[in-house]
C-alpha cells in the first residue's frame, strides 16, 4: 500500500515571508488533496498540515465513511536552547492529542516525551532544512537521532543529495545498534501538481495495516526527488492561486482594502 505522509492543504496556514500580505502557504482544498493522491495511486491517504488538524477534520466532516484516511499533523518544534527548529510529523492522531502538542511544541524534547507517551507514531521530517551550523553537526545528529522513532528520508521538494544523505545517516546510526530504521517518504507538496508523487510503501490491505506495519520498520520510499524547477513550481504555484483569490477565485478571507494591497503589491 502506498501513501504521501507529507501532503499540505488550505489550512496550512500563512506563508512566514510578506505577512502583511496574508498570503497562505497552500491554497489545496482538502477533498482536492484526497481526489489528487487517489487518482495517482495512493492507498491511503492523510494531510500534514502545519500545527493544525482543520484540513483532516474538514474532509472527515465531508466523508465520515473514508476508512482509508487518518488525521496526523506536522508540528514546529524548537530547541529550548538553540535557535532553531524541527518540524515533527505526527501520524494517526486525535483532537486531544493535537490540542495538547500545541502547548508543548515550545520545546521539541517535551513534545516528543508527550508523542511517545501517548503511543504516537512521529517523524523527523526534512532533518536538514532548518539546520544551518546554530550547533556542531555531530551535536545535533546526536540529539535528533536518538529523539525519533523515524525519519523522512526522502522529501519530494528536497534535493536528491539531501534525501539520499538522511537515508544514509540513519541507516548507519540504526545499524550500529541493531535496529530497523523506520523510514518513510512523502511529496511536501503545497500545490495539487505534486501530491502522491513521492510516497510510502508498506505491505497491508487497510489502513490498519499500514500503520501497523509502518510502526515495524516495514516500510520503502519511492516517487520524485526534488530539484530547482520543482521547487521553482511549487513556489509560483502557491503564488499564482494567491494571485487567483485576489481576484474572487477560490476561498474569500481578505477583505477588499488587503485584496486591494496584496494586487498593488504584486503589480509594483
Amino acid at each position: 500500500m502506498r501513501a504521501d505522509l507529507h501532503v499540505h492543504s488550505y489550512h496550512s496556514g500563512y506563508a512566514s515571508h510578506l505577512r502583511f500580505l496574508r498570503a497562505r502557504d497552500c491554497y489545496s482544498e482538502p477533498a482536492a488533496v484526497y481526489a489528487a493522491a487517489k487518482a495517482r495511486g495512493m492507498d491511503v491517504v492523510t494531510i500534514t498540515d502545519h500545527d493544525c488538524i482543520d484540513g483532516c477534520l474538514e474532509f472527515l466532516s465531508d466523508r465520515p465513511d473514508a476508512d482509508d484516511f487518518f488525521i496526523s499533523e506536522e508540528i514546529e518544534c524548537r530547541f529550548p536552547d538553540r535557535p532553531l527548529k524541527v518540524h515533527v510529523a505526527a501520524y494517526d492522531i486525535s483532537e486531544r492529542i493535537h490540542r495538547e502538542i500545541q502547548r508543548l511544541r515550545r520545546n521539541a524534547f517535551e513534545a516528543v516525551e508527550y508523542l511517545r507517551s501517548q503511543g504516537v507514531l512521529y517523524a523527523l521530517h526534512h532533518p536538514f532544512f532548518f539546520y544551518k551550523g546554530q550547533m556542531p553537526l555531530a551535536d545535533y545528529l546526536g540529539a535528533v537521532l536518538p529523539l525519533f522513532p523515524a525519519f523522512e528520508v526522502r522529501n519530494g521538494t528536497m534535493l536528491r543529495e539531501h534525501n539520499l544523505l538522511v537515508e544514509a545517516i540513519v541507516h548507519e546510526w540504526a545499524t550500529s545498534r541493531g535496529s530497523r530504521p523506520v523510514t518513510i517518504g512523502g511529496s511536501d507538496s503545497h500545490t495539487l501538481r505534486g501530491v502522491g508523487t513521492t510516497y510510502t510503501q508498506v505491505p497491508g490491505s487497510n489502513r490498519h495495516e499500514f500503520l501497523q506495519n509502518l510502526r515495524a520498520g516495514l516500510a520503502r520510499v519511492g516517487g520524485r526527488h526534488g530539484g530547482m524547477l520543482r521547487e521553482a513550481a511549487e513556489i509560483y504555484g502557491v503564488v499564482g492561486r494567491y494571485w487567483a483569490s485576489l481576484v474572487g477565485f477560490g476561498r474569500q478571507e481578505l477583505s477588499w482594502p488587503r485584496r486591494s494591497l496584496g494586487l498593488v503589491f504584486s503589480a509594483a
